[in-house]
């Protein structure tokens, strides 16, 4: 706990780094979210040929 309480308070480029660190995993989560939410609420293509 403390090296991440260094990494936070400890500097400047520490804070920095966790805030891009948060920043990918926050986007990461609602890109997996919004995909899975359009994928369940997909309807399937209309056939349009005729065989």
């Amino acid at each position: 706990m403390e090296l991440w309480m260094d990494l936070l308070f400890g500097n400047p480029i520490g804070l920095a780094s966790m805030a891009v660190i948060g920043t990918t995993v926050g986007l990461c989560t609602f890109y997996a979210v919004y995909f899975l939410i359009k994928i369940k609420n997909a309807k399937p293509p209309i056939e349009t040929h005729k065989a």
